[in-house]
């Protein structure tokens, strides 16, 4: 039997429509209601009625407007994670079958980067597990050549990796899910903040921080002799949230995905992200997996379920 709320309760529950939650999601993603409103194919007062209603709503600004542009609150980057769940979730709900294979059981290891791991795949994974209880999914977090290695010798049946860094796909299939653009981070103080664009010589005088993960060093250094510049000094560490605060706080600058990034450090200290004026290659998320044999089961399902669930899967097209 269903509960009926009480007149207080119903009142005091938010009222916000998947609407709404898109349209904030896409203005996060832009930074500015004009551009996100041509994305969406709605008008730039569409757009910002709708959230200023949803902030209404939900009783907190979500966004910061300024001339550039808008960014978010800390409670705006907080809701963005909740409204991102929520419209991945209602997609997952319009496009997988009402019916699915109660009775599949097993179990499924499945190899990750570190970056793919943390920021990308755990989700999926939950929501996997609801939809099919019985299979065991184990993650492991794995270098990107020995995951290009296991693949190849059949010790590995499937694995999520940034296809971007791949060295080879020789033996085995991949299928893009997401990609994810690479922009400057500053701090919101920072000498550079409310610039429209950047250049490689803007960066130059600052330190730059680089990540020792999913081979972020490797990617850093080409891109600076393309640029043929070098940057004052480096910073490694192997932390995100230390590279965060370095520069929240101002100590130096770096160049890394969408995916990762976050208007605030674990300190709340703001930090922005700038276009940089020349083209950097995307980060590409997608799955690995063998060729031959055939999948079993378990991974079968797992890969058909993650190009349908992933944020931005597109034509499904596996490349070779």
């Amino acid at each position: 039997m269903s509960k009926t709320l009480a007149p207080a309760e119903a009142r005091s529950l938010p009222r916000f429509t998947f609407r709404q939650l898109h349209y904030f999601a896409a203005a996060a993603r832009c930074e500015q209601i004009s551009v996100a409103a041509a994305e969406v194919g709605v008008s730039q007062s569409a757009m910002t009625l709708a959230i200023a209603e949803l902030e209404r709503s939900v009783g907190a600004m979500l966004f910061e407007r300024g001339r550039h542009g808008v960014t978010l609150t800390f409670e705006g980057q907080a809701f963005l994670q909740q409204a991102e769940g929520l419209l991945q979730a209602a997609q997952e709900a319009s496009r997988l079958p009402f019916h699915r294979p109660a009775e599949l059981s097993g179990r499924l290891e499945l190899a990750a980067t570190y970056t793919v791991q943390g920021y990308f795949l755990m989700p999926m994974v939950a929501r996997f597990r609801k939809l099919f209880p019985n299979v065991e999914v184990v993650p492991i977090e794995l270098p990107r050549p020995e995951i290009e290695g296991r693949l190849r010798d059949g010790s590995l049946e499937l694995a999520v990796v940034l296809l971007s860094n791949l060295e080879s796909r020789t033996g085995f299939a991949t299928r893009l899910l997401a990609s994810s653009r690479r922009q400057v981070w500053v701090s919101h103080n920072h000498p550079l903040a409310g610039r429209s664009v950047v250049n490689w010589s803007d960066l130059a005088p600052y330190p730059y921080i680089v990540p020792m993960m999913d081979e972020a060093d490797r990617n850093s250094r080409r891109y600076w002799q393309q640029a043929g510049m070098d940057p004052a000094s480096w910073i490694r560490t192997s932390s995100m949230e230390a590279l965060r605060e370095m520069v929240a706080l101002g100590l130096g600058v770096t160049i890394l995905s969408d995916m990762v990034f976050r208007t605030w450090s674990l300190d709340g200290r703001r930090i922005q992200s700038l276009p940089l004026d020349q083209h950097l290659p995307v980060m590409e998320i997608g799955l690995a997996w063998r060729k031959k044999p055939h999948l079993s089961p378990c991974a079968a399902a797992f890969r058909e379920f993650l190009g349908r669930a992933a944020p931005q899967a597109p034509d499904m097209e596996e490349l070779s």
